[in-house]
């Protein structure tokens, strides 16, 4: 099968590649710029230059559909926040893909509309408030708080506030006024990753892990999977109640009293240590964008390691020093502490060695200066983030 992925700039989609090659696809990628982390695997076999998402997603989906149409794609994959206009467009696409209906989306897409979803489907979250204006901040009481921009990407629209007036200024920071705001009550516990599948509305595949260790963004360098007994009524009532079609993921915290969800993505998220848990999101998409119903997967296997080497140097050197990421890089390739026994799921090197490229060059360019980890996670964000002013560009672009 001629699969094309929509981004090559993001972690998702350089984990999808790889699956994609090993069950023996033709994999292309689109991206806005030449030097993008899917780039570097023998799996993907060409690079397509689009206007960047983050800039005219409607732009994008055109050019997207040209290439598609050109180069006799069969699916056209969506691995980040392109999901949103292949969805709010569907009927405009000229190939296969695997997306939720636009209605369905739109209601978890936004901070804010996820929260009310979540809460009218029953599925639990910290204690939260929406915000319009500066006297609405006097209602919240309880810190330390997170507040919440609507609509961001890989958390760069979220601040923390420990006190009242750092909430005055978060909210300030982040446009309050302009637009609404979600005050999200600080919890404890653990930070899992949750994939979920689902095929009009019936769960077909979950998965869940634990942020061992923090790596750059705050994104997982070390995961482990796990199970939650609570999460698959709680994923069946929401996929059930959307209708979903397609990925879905949440960000949950395990407290002491059971999983609370804290954001919401309406689309695929990282799925290798699912399927080295024995959970194959990747494949069964694909049987889904053939208009195939797959059958439902059981839940995979618990105290699954993996990591993401690539991560983990980033994440060292956000830390802040040369030694940091020296110590870090040597405890991965070593497999000590945290790392033992976890397995590379980003750029596996054995029989694809040009995979090592983006952690070599990262490693020497956060060797030579640790805040160099900056322009890595900038540069892999920015082509494919979905902003305010896209949102709208997107909604507009369903109206019409």
């Amino acid at each position: 099968m001629r699969v094309l992925l929509s981004e090559g700039s993001g972690l998702t989609s350089r984990q999808v590649a790889t699956r994609l090659g090993a069950l023996g696809h033709h994999v292309e990628i689109l991206s806005s710029t030449p030097f993008c982390l899917t780039r570097f695997t023998r799996h993907v076999r060409a690079l397509h230059e689009v206007p960047r998402f983050s800039d005219d997603p409607v732009e994008w989906f055109y050019a997207a559909n040209r290439i598609a149409k050109a180069r006799a794609i069969d699916v056209l994959l969506p691995t980040q926040e392109q999901v949103a206009v292949l969805s709010a467009l569907r009927a405009r696409l000229e190939v296969a893909t695997v997306v939720p209906d636009f209605a369905a989306l739109r209601r978890v897409q936004d901070k804010i509309e996820a929260w009310r979803t979540l809460q009218a489907v029953g599925v639990p979250q910290p204690a939260s408030v929406v915000v319009r204006g500066i006297d609405d901040l006097a209602t919240v009481t309880q810190f330390p708080v997170f507040v919440k921009r609507p609509i961001s990407t890989a958390s760069a629209g979220v601040r923390r506030a420990a006190t009242a007036d750092e909430l005055i200024a978060a909210a300030a920071a982040l446009g309050l006024g302009k637009d609404e705001l979600l005050v999200q009550v600080q919890v404890s516990g653990a930070l899992a990753m949750v994939q979920a599948l689902a095929d009009r509305g019936r769960l077909i595949a979950h998965h869940a892990n634990l942020r061992i260790v923090k790596g750059i963004g705050g994104g997982a360098a070390v995961k482990e999977s796990v199970r939650l007994p609570e999460l698959a009524a709680h994923l069946e009532r929401l996929v059930q109640a959307l209708g979903w079609h397609g990925p879905i993921s949440l960000d949950v915290i395990v407290t002491d009293k059971g999983p609370l969800v804290i954001d919401v993505n309406p689309r695929l998220v990282e799925p290798v240590n699912a399927l080295f848990s024995g959970v194959d999101l990747v494949g069964a998409m694909l049987e889904l964008a053939k208009d195939g119903h797959p059958p439902a997967q059981p839940a995979g296997k618990a105290g699954v390691r993996s990591h993401q080497l690539l991560l983990c140097v980033l994440g060292a050197a956000e830390r802040g020093s040369r030694r940091s990421v020296l110590l870090e890089l040597m405890a991965a390739l070593e497999g000590r502490n945290d790392y033992k026994d976890a397995a590379e799921e980003l750029t596996p090197v054995g029989g694809d060695p040009v995979a090592a490229i983006p952690v070599v060059v990262a490693t020497l360019a956060t060797l030579i200066e640790p805040s160099l980890w900056r322009r890595f996670y900038t540069g892999a964000t920015g082509p494919y983030a979905l902003t305010a002013e896209a949102w709208r560009k997107i909604i507009a672009a369903s109206e019409q």
